[in-house]
């Protein structure tokens, strides 16, 4: 199949050469914004946000637009508006739609259909290239939006939604869901993906005009020296125990049952270990029935989050519904060994030999979970 006309344009924050390369651009002062639209946005603070459905649009989209403004790109944010979001918005220069909340997503909202508005706001203020950071109603609108104008628009495959579709009763949806996605990323100019295992996957899918943009991990916070010893007096474990911990959402597609049989089985070998989750989520309270003597942190943020990577000694991340896992690198960064199956960011990370080969299946994940805990405290 011919590859679709790339835009071209000499002054673009982001001017598609051909089909496979990309290349930012000096833009002149005072044009038009570059625009970025994201459908899901649950706080002001982008730099701060966790891995979960929200997180990843959040934090790649607070990168990017940190990232560029630091180039002296102009960027402008569209998401759903929140409770006293004037001040937040007036600063960052965010335009703000309507939202509603999304059942079991506290805090969360997902922006309302909004095409009209877009198109009104592009005409007044051209953007050089519309960036899709989720497929929602209002990525929809910005797709709508930038096609009726004729401007260049990209996307980014940040979520597997079809996958999520088994976690949550709807397994019959999934090749609905999947051909939704298919549609909307290939009306784009190009789809960014973090792993060319990815690529290869929704390739095969029929996905078209793939890019594989590798994802980094801030190593000024994530690091082994925010190891905090009072921390760990809070978590009540002594200088010398195993301290488990895994961070994300507290929800079904994470796989959570596998990381308690983990933990149990690491627990028989070294049993002053402990259990600490990092997150929350709507299996938080069946979690706690199961694990009473877990430590469930909530939500952390910023220097907090660190802290809590790096006072923890092993890592366990059973999901396998992610696209890339940015805890996986977080918990590397901060010094943890770290169990995860053979996918995503811990197959384009882990290596044999180097960093120990990932786990391919459950039983293997509780072996290695045991040499894991035997050899750091033995």
């Amino acid at each position: 199949m011919p590859a679709r006309p790339a835009p071209q344009s000499s002054d673009a924050v982001v001017s598609w050469t051909t089909g496979r390369d990309r290349r930012l651009t000096a833009r002149p002062a005072g044009t038009a914004p570059s625009v970025v639209a994201v459908d899901l946005f649950r706080t002001k603070s982008v730099e701060d946000i966790g891995d979960d459905v929200a997180g990843k649009a959040e934090v790649g989209v607070g990168r990017l637009r940190k990232g560029l403004r630091a180039r002296h790109h102009c960027v402008r944010v569209v998401r759903p508006r929140q409770a006293g979001d004037a001040a937040a918005a007036a600063v960052d220069g965010d335009f703000l739609v309507r939202g509603v909340p999304i059942p079991r997503y506290e805090g969360l909202k997902m922006g309302l259909p909004c095409t009209g508005k877009l198109i009104k706001l592009w005409k007044r203020e051209r953007p050089d290239v519309v960036h899709i950071a989720t497929e929602g109603p209002l990525g929809r609108s910005a797709l709508l939006a930038a096609k009726a104008l004729c401007l260049p628009v990209c996307s980014e495959f940040r979520t597997n939604f079809h996958a999520y579709s088994a976690h949550y009763g709807l397994g019959f949806m999934k090749k609905l869901i999947l051909g939704y996605l298919r549609r909307f990323h290939n009306a784009t100019q190009a789809t960014m993906v973090p792993t060319q295992a990815l690529h290869d996957e929704l390739q095969r899918e029929g996905f078209r005009d793939l890019l594989t943009v590798a994802r980094g991990v801030d190593t000024r916070r994530f690091d082994p020296a925010r190891r905090s010893e009072a921390l760990r007096a809070q978590w009540g474990v002594a200088p010398g125990d195993l301290v488990v911990t895994c961070v994300g959402r507290l929800a079904p597609e994470k796989n959570l049952g596998t990381l308690l049989d983990a933990f149990d089985a690491i627990a028989r070998v070294q049993p002053r270990a402990r259990l600490v989750l990092v997150g929350d989520g709507p299996m938080r309270k069946e979690l706690e029935a199961r694990r009473p003597d877990a430590i469930f942190a909530g939500q952390r943020m910023g220097e907090d989050l660190a802290a809590h990577y790096a006072s923890a000694d092993l890592f366990l991340f059973p999901s396998i519904t992610e696209t890339f896992g940015n805890v996986t690198t977080e918990a590397m960064a901060s010094g943890l060994a770290v169990v995860a199956y053979d996918y995503a960011a811990a197959r384009r990370l882990i290596t044999s030999l180097e960093t120990n080969a990932p786990p391919r299946n459950r039983e293997e994940e509780q072996r290695k979970a045991r040499e894991r805990a035997r050899v750091r405290f033995a």
